[in-house]
């Protein structure tokens, strides 16, 4: 991804690059929008498995409106409202809602439910399934859950050389959808070394917030002294976005928000670039260049990249209530 023209900080003032796209992906804004809009439909409470997407401010002021975050469908009473999170769900839950007579509404992220019907067709093709992931991820307990029998999780290089296939002829490989592009490149390097016959899907399931968000950092590199990401520990996204920047040899943090930034870590920093993962609400970054101006950084240069115009529809179940 070429940068498009800017004027890098050649003196000694102190300056900001703002890095866009940034925040929010169509599918956090989609998934965000489900649990808002129903509980101004139906009012609370309304149940959410797991975290609708993995950031504690958004999380904390949807509960505020009246949301329940709930980790298992046991813990939301029998036939009641409960939506399931951006990352998606195994078929053992979905069977689950059923016999609880749950009405549920699906906020799945499209890109994710993509990566689930890949993983049933490869496994009704007769093909094994190397799925490329963090085993703890809740996007990845899900796929894992579509076709476990037929499934088998990579996480590192090391895991694709100890790989053992019951059939190396007939294998495909899948991927979470918010990996670094360059580690995820070097695991599927490697599987192909060993199982030639290896194939991916049509199109790459790395999403494309997470491709322009680690393309924009790469860009940047560069020309500054220090990434701050925001994003939650747990967001694996914005986690990556620190990863590509310390692989190329910038010093990057994530911080929650701005109460999260250490003032060491400016000391002695001319140029800081400023991102967040898809997750992120744009007010924690607005606050953080407060946080910055404040502290010197006076200049502030707005970099985009690529312009994002990504937008999904929201569910079924939402959509017939509303018309």
């Amino acid at each position: 991804m070429p940068l498009k023209p800017f004027s890098p900080n050649t003196g000694t003032e102190k300056k900001i690059f703002l890095l866009k796209p940034r925040g929010f992906c169509a599918g956090v804004v989609r998934a965000i929008d489900v649990v808002k809009i129903a509980l101004d439909l139906y009012g609370p409470p309304i149940y959410v498995r797991k975290e609708i997407v993995h950031n504690k401010h958004v999380v904390d002021e949807l509960r505020a409106a009246g949301a329940i975050f709930v980790e298992e469908l046991v813990e939301a009473p029998v036939g009641s409202r409960v939506i399931y999170s951006a990352h998606g769900v195994a078929p053992t839950v979905r069977q689950q809602a059923a016999e609880r007579r749950l009405n549920i509404i699906d906020a799945t992220c499209p890109l994710v439910t993509k990566v689930h019907l890949e993983a049933v067709r490869f496994a009704r093709d007769g093909y094994s399934i190397v799925l490329i992931g963090h085993k703890d991820h809740d996007e990845v307990i899900g796929t894992l859950g579509e076709v476990p029998e037929r499934s088998y999780l990579v996480e590192t290089v090391e895991d694709a050389d100890a790989l053992e296939l019951t059939d190396p002829m007939r294998v495909r490989y899948l991927t979470q959808t918010t990996l670094s592009l360059d580690e995820t490149s070097a695991i599927v390097e490697r599987l192909k070394q060993r199982f030639p016959h290896l194939q991916g899907p049509p199109a790459q399931d790395i999403c494309y917030a997470t491709q322009n968000r680690q393309m924009a950092v790469k860009a940047i590199s560069a020309f500054c002294d220090l990434l701050l990401v925001v994003g939650s520990q747990n967001s694996s996204n914005s986690k990556r976005l620190v990863e590509v920047a310390g692989n190329l040899g910038v010093r990057a943090y994530l911080a929650n928000d701005c109460r999260e930034v250490n003032t060491a870590w400016l000391e002695g920093v001319r140029n800081v670039a400023v991102t967040a993962g898809a997750s992120a609400p744009e007010h924690l970054v607005q606050e953080l260049v407060e946080f910055l101006r404040q502290r010197g950084f006076h200049r502030m240069e707005e970099i985009e990249l690529v312009e994002e115009d990504v937008r999904f529809s929201l569910p079924a179940e939402l959509t017939v209530s509303i018309q």
